[in-house]
């Protein structure tokens, strides 16, 4: 009996000495996204605050597919020592129980919960020869020609956006599955969707470049990025959107290593320059905490679930 405490002690103690040293090696951060999407852009901020603070690369490797699910298989069946994260959304962790008949991953049971990083939302964009100019006027132009209009989708937020305004609008509109949003966007510019919902970041840099043109966004209200362009709910009274990023370590992690990657994470986000990059990409900071993002992120669960079936998607 008193081996057997002196090995869990020892056990311990090594555990406790290889979190204080930790990181030691590169640390890999995952993006479920193709590079150029959002959640790569918080990932690289994230990722640079990170190797400056704690001294060892953390490299960002997208692993896109499957609504973020190919991402977050590869995380969860990684060694819980905090050399392999995940950057998240809302996708992979709380809309995917219900856009899937059968994942290959628990978003709850198979994660450590470190910090939440922010919240962001949708914009609908067109190109800039589209034939309605405001979105009343998409409404319209959408009834009178059911069937002929394709929307691209390469996210929950926005697969769940389209199938919410076609649900609430009463509108016949063809979705077209992606990998991510940025063939989305390529598409739309070149004529092949008509439509697409954008998130904020690459949405700000598209309709600045004059390439797309936005007509709503999915915030309940008007939102301070885009304060020109109304919300859906405007017309669609009940319709929101909001999506977040979060990062997350394979189940049964080191807490003091998740706590070391919180407390780093705490103090980036209190940055100005921070703050700044993240509206870049048009994100709000709205930071919480390992068992905070826990409890969150079960609600989430239920919340996308509820979304889902409002927008009547049936899962796969």
């Amino acid at each position: 009996m008193t081996r057997v405490l002196f090995a869990a002690g020892a056990l311990l103690l090594a555990f406790a000495a290889a979190a204080q040293n930790y990181p030691t090696r590169p640390v890999k951060l995952i993006v479920p996204f193709p590079a150029g999407s959002a959640t790569d852009q918080v990932a690289r901020v994230v990722g640079a605050e990170l190797q400056q603070a704690l001294g060892q690369p953390f490299v960002v490797e997208n692993k896109a597919g499957a609504q973020g699910a190919i991402a977050a298989v590869e995380v969860a069946k990684s060694a819980p020592d905090g050399y392999t994260l995940m950057l998240t959304t809302n996708t992979p962790h709380a809309a995917n129980p219900s856009l899937f008949k059968k994942l290959n991953y628990d978003p709850v049971k198979d994660f450590t919960p470190i910090t939440r990083y922010g919240t962001t939302s949708f914009m609908l964009m067109v190109r800039p020869d589209f034939p309605a100019k405001d979105f009343k006027a998409f409404i319209a132009h959408a009834r009178a020609n059911p069937g002929k209009l394709s929307a691209g989708y390469g996210s929950s937020g926005s697969q769940v956006s389209i199938a919410m305004l076609k649900q609430l609008g009463k509108l016949d509109i063809v979705e077209v599955p992606y990998k991510g949003i940025p063939q989305t966007i390529t598409d739309t510019m070149g004529g092949s969707l008509q439509l697409t919902f954008v998130d904020m970041a690459n949405a700000l840099a598209q309709a600045k470049g004059g390439k797309l043109r936005g007509l709503a966004v999915t915030n309940a209200r008007r939102s301070s990025l885009a304060p020109d362009l109304p919300a859906i709910a405007e017309e669609l009274p009940g319709y929101e959107i909001i999506a977040w990023f979060a990062l997350m370590a394979p189940a049964k992690s080191p807490e003091a290593i998740v706590q070391r990657l919180h407390e780093t994470n705490m103090k980036a986000l209190a940055k100005p320059e921070v703050k700044e990059k993240f509206a870049l990409v048009g994100t709000d900071v709205a930071p919480m905490g390992p068992a905070e993002l826990g409890k969150f992120i079960q609600s989430e669960v239920a919340h996308w679930a509820k979304l889902v079936k409002l927008a009547g998607i049936q899962p796969e």
